[in-house]
């Protein structure tokens, strides 16, 4: 490639970037309306969890009082609640599940323990003190109908004006994606786990 032909690459590039630029300076000045954002992580790709505890971090490198309480999850000891319990000053976090629901074969009990967490989830809901909650797998309570898909909307959508919250997990209903800011579908393309590799301390949790 001769010179020229690097240096006209280089104008069109910087051309091109400056237009960008115009365009999402525009975008950025016209985005001014400030308030906590409802944010869905759903699909059945990996990840869905992971994106969300690091926004957690996110959160905790800003300074922020977060709370997490974690749905379906609670059989076992997770790394991220080793974690964030290293944070007892800015974290909450409650691990309310017992466990797959393919493992603990009693809808009842599923349900009891779904609302106890839920219970837990309005408190932080309802406290402003607290910048970002997560809620993590509640979209699989809400598909197996553990919990009222229209009464954990009131409560978020009740939420104080500045806060964030982060609803993961697969199945999500259409209401919730309908009430979200942001929603993000995670689509699998591979997984280890379908080639026999078992799951991993600090990749799968």
């Amino acid at each position: 490639m001769s010179h020229t032909d690097d240096q006209g690459r280089t104008e069109r590039h910087n051309a091109r970037m400056a237009r960008k630029k115009e365009i999402m300076d525009a975008r950025i000045a016209a985005a001014d309306e400030h308030r906590g954002v409802f944010i869905v992580n759903a699909g059945n790709g990996k990840g869905k969890s992971s994106s969300g505890l690091g926004m957690v971090m996110r959160a905790l490198g800003h300074d922020m009082q977060v709370g997490v309480v974690q749905f379906i999850k609670g059989a076992m000891e997770t790394g991220e609640e080793r974690f964030l319990r290293r944070f007892p000053e800015q974290v909450q976090f409650h691990a309310m599940g017992e466990g797959y629901t393919w493992n603990t074969q009693d809808r009842e009990r599923d349900v009891a323990r779904a609302t106890e967490a839920w219970d837990k989830a309005r408190e932080m809901l309802q406290d402003p003190a607290i910048g970002l909650v997560l809620l993590d797998e509640l979209n699989i309570a809400l598909k197996y109908k553990y919990l009222d898909v229209d009464q954990v909307l009131d409560d978020i959508l009740a939420r104080p004006l500045h806060q964030h919250v982060i609803v993961t997990g697969r199945g999500v209903p259409d209401a919730v994606v309908e009430a979200a800011d942001t929603v993000t579908d995670m689509t699998l393309v591979k997984h280890a786990f379908a080639a026999g590799i078992a799951a991993q301390p600090g990749v799968e949790w």
